[in-house]
């Protein structure tokens, strides 16, 4: 009799509990998160040019050249000479093949005192890549690629401050034909407003001086997708802000000393994770089926793969994006000022006929870890101008730019037509 007693009541304990048991929800953080912002179209932050490479990608408040359009054409303004032509050669992932690499040719021309006219080509092959149907199979070689034109207007609106507005088309050509009859090319089009301030000549204690500074915001336009079926990618939107000094030493000699921070205005990925929705048995807020935990079909029903945890949703459009991008880092504040990179640059320069530059670039660890210094050289023989640089990883991760001699090739016409300094 106690027996039976004691089951009932052991029965009855058990119901009682599950009948008051409560869902519990548990959230398992995904292994892969990653916190690296990316974009389409990447090529595109690629320095370009030797002179920008060497000072450890900075450009957006050095003094102004042929290659301005890339960084900041706002500095056109403020050109010495009449008009400029450019050619520059990067190879790219030089260790393994030495048929990628980018290619940039610009051309500039100031109109006259207030306003200049600028345009650019910038094209990316990735080389070529032989396909092959089985063993026997020749195969056929493809070349797939993506390339940048633009041009700007540039309007200087006082005697030390310039601005300046590009409008810039891009396609990338990455899908093959041979394989997929209705591949198609992927394009879009983009915008930049830039700006730049060059102060006069002022007299120091040893030294006389001038101050720069310019601002960038680059690459604003809509999303576009690589195929009709896959997602739709951001541009890489950018902010850069600038300032820099020139210590004028004499009329022979000066050295110009430049920082530069930099930042995506893309949506920061937010952390995922797997919401399971269970009766939690024995309450420790962990679904185990070997504790006694179990699912509904209602409570499977509301379960859910990849729910954001932290963060928010970066399926926005591009204009939200960029507003979106100040505040989104899960990790609040201090991931926020992580997706910052930062860079330094010293450029030395003699009678304008030579140059010696070098530059450091930083970017967080979980942000990318690009972190380099570089090297380079300048020289100069009537209107010609010669410049080259070499990149030194600083990074656990390898640059696909690491110990890459880069080399650009200026022209310019007119040279002291225009009196800036």
């Amino acid at each position: 009799m106690n027996m039976k007693k004691y089951t009932i009541t052991l029965i009855a304990f058990v119901t009682l509990s599950l009948a008051f048991a409560q869902d519990a929800v548990q959230i398992i953080p995904n292994d892969t998160d990653s916190r690296v912002i990316t974009t389409g179209l990447p090529f595109m932050l690629i320095a370009p040019d030797a002179r920008s490479a060497a000072m450890g990608d900075i450009g957006v408040a050095t003094s102004v050249d042929a290659y301005s359009q890339q960084w900041n054409p706002a500095k056109y303004a403020f050109s010495e000479a009449k008009s400029g032509i450019s050619l520059s050669y990067t190879p790219y992932l030089s260790k393994l093949v030495n048929d990628i690499s980018l290619g940039y040719v610009t051309y500039f021309n100031r109109l006259n005192e207030y306003s200049a006219f600028s345009a650019s080509f910038k094209y990316f092959s990735y080389g070529d890549i032989l396909l092959t149907q089985s063993e026997n199979d020749p195969g056929f070689n493809v070349k797939p690629n993506e390339f940048t034109a633009d041009v700007a207007y540039t309007l200087r609106l006082a005697d030390q401050f310039s601005m300046a507005v590009a409008v810039r088309y891009m396609r990338s050509d990455l899908r093959i034909a041979q394989v997929d009859p209705n591949a198609d090319s992927a394009s879009t089009f983009g915008a930049d407003i830039t700006g730049y301030y060059q102060s006069e000549e002022e007299a120091y204690n040893d030294f006389n001086g001038r101050w720069r500074a310019g601002f960038a915001i680059q690459n604003l336009g809509p999303k576009f997708k690589y195929d009709d079926g896959g997602r739709e990618n951001f541009q890489p939107t950018n902010l850069r802000l600038g300032a820099g000094f020139d210590f004028i030493f004499d009329e022979y000699s000066k050295l110009g000393v430049t920082a530069e921070v930099s930042k995506l205005l893309v949506p920061t990925p937010p952390k995922l994770g797997d919401r399971i929705v269970f009766t939690d048995a024995n309450g420790d807020g962990i679904f185990n089926e070997a504790d006694g935990d179990f699912q509904t079909e209602e409570q499977e029903a509301a379960s859910q793969e990849d729910v954001i945890i932290e963060g928010q949703d970066n399926d926005v459009s591009f204009l939200n994006g960029v507003f979106q991008s100040f505040g989104d880092a899960p990790g609040g504040f201090s991931e926020e000022l992580r997706e910052f990179t930062w860079a330094l640059g010293a450029e030395y320069t003699y009678q304008e006929n030579f140059a010696l530059r070098a530059g450091y670039f930083n970017e967080a660890e979980d942000k990318g870890a690009r972190k380099f210094f570089a090297l380079g050289a300048g020289f100069k023989y009537t209107t010609i101008n010669i410049d080259l640089s070499y990149l030194f990883s600083a990074s656990r991760i390898q640059s696909p730019l690491e110990n890459t001699l880069r080399f650009s090739l200026t022209f310019n016409f007119g040279a002291g037509e225009y009196d800036e300094y």
